[in-house]
This record gives C-alpha cells, sequence and structure tokens, in this order.
C-alpha cells in the first residue's frame, strides 16, 4: 500500500516510516506539518493518507482541515486521522463527507493505538481497502454521553451494540461474529435502529451513514 503520513512528532513519525516499511508498505512522503499534504497527494497519489488531527503552526485543527480536503478532492484515497483526544465533531465531520455514498476509506484512531501494531495496522488496511475503521474507545465514550432527550435512548441494549459496531465500521458479518449472533439477526437489529431513528429511505443517503452520524454527534 502506498501512503503518505503527516505528523510533527519526528519520533512517531520516523517509527511509524519504519513499522509501515517492515510491513511491506511503501511511505511515499512524511512531512511535519499540514502545509504541504494536499499538494503531496495531488502529485503522489497515495492509497492512504495518516495525518495527525493538531499539526503546526497552531497545533488547533490543521491536520483534520487538510483531511477533509483530501476527501473533498480525492475521494478514493482513504484518510486515517490519529488524534491525542476523544473529539467527537472531528469524527463526525470525517464521515458527513460520506453521506451521499457508503461510508469508507476514513478511520479515525487515538494515538494510543499506534502502540498497539496489529490494531493500527488493522485500521489502516481497512482504511487502504475503502472500509471505514474507527476507535473503539472514540464509540465508547460517546455511547456514555446522557441520553436524556436523546434519540438513541430508544434503541435497546442489543442494537446500541449492533450501531456501536457499525461506528467502528464493521460490516454485518464481522457484527455478527463478534456479537455471537446469526447474520439476519443483525440485519433485523439494523432494520430497526433505522425505524427507531426516524431514517426514512431516501435516494441518495445510505441510512446506514446517517445512523451512524446520529450516533456521533452531540
Amino acid at each position: 500500500m502506498r501512503v503518505i503520513l503527516a505528523e510533527d512528532s519526528t519520533l512517531l513519525r520516523e517509527g511509524l516510516v519504519r513499522l509501515l516499511a517492515e510491513e511491506g508498505h511503501e511511505v511515499l512522503a512524511a512531512l511535519g506539518d499540514a502545509d504541504g499534504l494536499a499538494e503531496a497527494v495531488a502529485r503522489l497519489r497515495p492509497d492512504v493518507v495518516v495525518v495527525d488531527v493538531r499539526m503546526p503552526p497552531t497545533h488547533t485543527d490543521e491536520g483534520i482541515r487538510a483531511a477533509l480536503e483530501i476527501r473533498r478532492l480525492w475521494p478514493g484515497v482513504g484518510v486515517l486521522v490519529l488524534s491525542q483526544y476523544v473529539e467527537k465533531r472531528y469524527a463526525a465531520e470525517l464521515l458527513a463527507g460520506d453521506t451521499g455514498r457508503e461510508a469508507g476509506g476514513v478511520g479515525y484512531l487515538l494515538k494510543d493505538r499506534v502502540a498497539e501494531v496489529d490494531e493500527f495496522l488493522d485500521a489502516l488496511e481497512r482504511v487502504g481497502r475503502g472500509e471505514a475503521a474507527f476507535d473503539a474507545e472514540v464509540v465508547r465514550r460517546i455511547l456514555a454521553r446522557s441520553t436524556r432527550a436523546d434519540p438513541l435512548s430508544r434503541l435497546t441494549p442489543r442494537e446500541r451494540d449492533v450501531l456501536a459496531r457499525m461506528a467502528q465500521g464493521h460490516g454485518n458479518a464481522a457484527i455478527a461474529e463478534r456479537l455471537y449472533v446469526s447474520q439476519s439477526a443483525v440485519e433485523k437489529h439494523i432494520n430497526a435502529i433505522f425505524d427507531k431513528l426516524e431514517l426514512p429511505r431516501t435516494s441518495g443517503y445510505s441510512r446506514r451513514v446517517l445512523a451512524v452520524l446520529r450516533y456521533l454527534g452531540s
């Protein structure tokens, strides 16, 4: 897989370059800021971009803004965002760019997960295949918020489990395997989720993506 990295920490950036090379991936560029990221993508056309949310010079949202621009201009390029903290708005914005098509090629991973090499590589490969990969901890913290006046409060515990795994980017077969239920049961739960969240069948919109956006939204 052809990868571009954008990470301001020299130690982490060089570590990722070495790890990816050892795993057989080709690192096309490793940048210390987000300024030249779009230009590098236009010139090199990677399969996946790995980018930190907070980059120089202000260390606020330079990385995520670059990621969103890449999603808009080159939807075929996967984007895996790394973040030090759970930032729900950014996770929702990444998925929002896919409202008119099936979610794919996008991920949001906490930096702590980079130390879990297998988990990081799995997320990278899923994004490279055009799938979604959202950190389980991000999903867990969002799920822990108050349910007062929340449409998600209508869901049963099992439906919330299914939706949580949808938000992580798992397909129906993977959800069934993780919850030890049949795939048909998962499909029934998903249809119930759509009904309870009042997501009608609308041409041009994926109800699966809309459900995840509702889940991630504040």
